[in-house]
Parts: C-alpha cells; sequence; structure tokens
C-alpha cells in the first residue's frame, strides 16, 4: 500500500466559475442519505423531476423503475440477464436516459428495467447506478457530511492523506484483498467484492464459510434470508472479530454466513458492504483501479 498527503479541492460546482466560463463543471457536491439500507443520491432524468437512485458498486448495470419508462421517453433497446444472489433475472433495456447531477452528466448506452422493481411493497427508490456510474466519475463519498462529489475523472488529482487500495475488476465490479480474523482462529485472506449495494459489514460465501469451519466461530443470530436480485438466500447472521483492509482495522463487524449460495463471484470469499465503508471516507476512481481510504475523525 502506498500514501499520498495533501488535501482535495472541490472547484468546478461553483455558480460563478461555470458562468465565467460558459463550461459544465469539473466537480459537483451533492446530497446522499441512507434509507432502508440504501445509499440514495438524487438525479434528472431527460429533464425529470429530482429521482432517488441507489449507489451500488455491486451493480453491473444502471436501472430505472418501470413505472418512469414512459415518462422519460426512453427507447427500448434489448435485453439482458441479470445475475443476482440466488438466481437471475430478465430484464428489458432502454436507451435515451440522460442523468444530470447539477450540471455532470451521465448517459449510459443502455439501462435495465428490472420486472421485479413492481413488485416491491411502497417504492423506496427510482432505480440503481450501477458500475457506468462508478466509471464516468471519480466518486467521494463522505458519511460524516452525508455529501458526495463527484469529479470529472481526467481533472482529479488526489493529494490527501489517505491510503491508496488497489482495486481488481472482474465483470466490472471492484475486488480487493482483505482479511478477516475469527474469533479465536488465525486470520483468514481473500478476495473480497466492494458492495455498496449492501447495508453489511461483510458478507461471506457459503463455500468460504464451510471450507474455514466459520459458523463455529460466532455467537451467530437466528437464521435469515438476505434478499437480493433472483431470490433470496439463507444466511446465519453473526459478526468476525476483525476485518483487515489495507492497514486498517475494522473491530466485529457485523457478518452474514451465507448457508447456500454466495454474494460474490467464483473464487471470491464474499463482499464488503457499507456497515464497513461507512467508517471511512471513500473515493471510488475506477479509472485508476484505485479506492482510496481516509478515516473520519
Amino acid at each position: 500500500m502506498r500514501f499520498v498527503a495533501g488535501v482535495l479541492s472541490c472547484l468546478g460546482f461553483l455558480p460563478v466559475a461555470v458562468a465565467q466560463t460558459n463550461l459544465p463543471p469539473t466537480c459537483v457536491d451533492l446530497p446522499i442519505k441512507l434509507r432502508h439500507g440504501d445509499l440514495l443520491v438524487e438525479a434528472r432524468v431527460n429533464g425529470s423531476d429530482p429521482l432517488a437512485f441507489k449507489l451500488d458498486t455491486g451493480f453491473g448495470v444502471t436501472t430505472i423503475h418501470p413505472d418512469l419508462v414512459s415518462t422519460l421517453n426512453l427507447r427500448r433497446n434489448g435485453h439482458l440477464t441479470i445475475v443476482g444472489i440466488a438466481g437471475d433475472e430478465q430484464a428489458e433495456t432502454y436507451g435515451g436516459a440522460a442523468f444530470d447531477f447539477s450540471g455532470m452528466t451521465y448517459e449510459p448506452k443502455r439501462v435495465a428495467v428490472l420486472p421485479s422493481e413492481s413488485h416491491r411493497r411502497g417504492r423506496r427508490r427510482d432505480g440503481i447506478l450501477g458500475v457506468g456510474f462508478f466509471r464516468r466519475f471519480v466518486v467521494e463519498i463522505n458519511f460524516d457530511r452525508q455529501r458526495m462529489r463527484l469529479y470529472s475523472p481526467d481533472s482529479f488529482n488526489y493529494a490527501g492523506k489517505g491510503e491508496v487500495i488497489p482495486l481488481t475488476f472482474k465483470s466490472d465490479t471492484p475486488i480487493v484483498d482483505a482479511v478477516i480474523v475469527p474469533a479465536g482462529k488465525p486470520a483468514i485472506a481473500g478476495l473480497f467484492e466492494i458492495d455498496t449495494g449492501c447495508d453489511d459489514g461483510v458478507c461471506l460465501g457459503q463455500d468460504f464459510v464451510a471450507a474455514n469451519h466459520l459458523l463455529a466461530t460466532t455467537n451467530s443470530e437466528p437464521k435469515g434470508l438476505k434478499r437480493g436480485v433472483g431470490g433470496s438466500a439463507e444466511i446465519q447472521q453473526g459478526d468476525v472479530a476483525e476485518l483487515r483492509l489495507g492497514t486498517f482495522t475494522v473491530k466485529k463487524p457485523s457478518a452474514n454466513f451465507f448457508l447456500e449460495g454466495s454474494p460474490a463471484g467464483e473464487g471470491q470469499a464474499g463482499h464488503i458492504g457499507l456497515g464497513t465503508l461507512e467508517q471511512f471516507k471513500v473515493i471510488f476512481d475506477y479509472s485508476r483501479k484505485r479506492m482510496i481510504l481516509e478515516a473520519r475523525p
């Protein structure tokens, strides 16, 4: 791991600068909120009123709620299969969606429309911002201030005091090396997806749990179900003694031990969710294959 020192600046969102140059901003500062386990930010789509979108590094495509397709004048352009934690879901795809984040724009070639979103009780969100959003911008999430900054990757220059965590990608999902320490057992290294779409600390796949006899190491709660695309999977809830990410150590993060299937891809131990990430200020810089963590005050 390597460290750099200095400060970050965000000048592009200043109205005076935009008015003088008549150019789009290179940085904007936006409010975020955590609701029902979803990390949400608002955006306008095709000139709409503000809509609420979930920020999800673990999701391979951006989605729009089915009820908005006609309102936003989207054009059907195909279909795809979305693989979830407990199965697959077929989704139609549409073009013509232009997202506006206070002057910074994101225009994916396609957005998916999940039929299952129509079956949710109540409408908690208007869609999901997946991997394409995180490739379009450098994304800084400040949980203390409940703010998010978006930067243009070509103008972004980090000079803070955080730790740089290298990212690798498999099917567009960011993956890091991390270590868990079960209670009373040696540390176990593994590959973990980074998933802001999950509000738990860490989720561990059934194969990894069984191979390392992890159910015997936790004061686990009763069994439950983890819901996601494709259905639900049975889990045992509990915690691990430590999660080590870079030089940081997170004590007793909440853990879901999957009793069937896995929240992550083949060969990976599991994923790291918001329960861990919210203990830091986090910067996702996919253009440079890195995540930067700054300790919260």
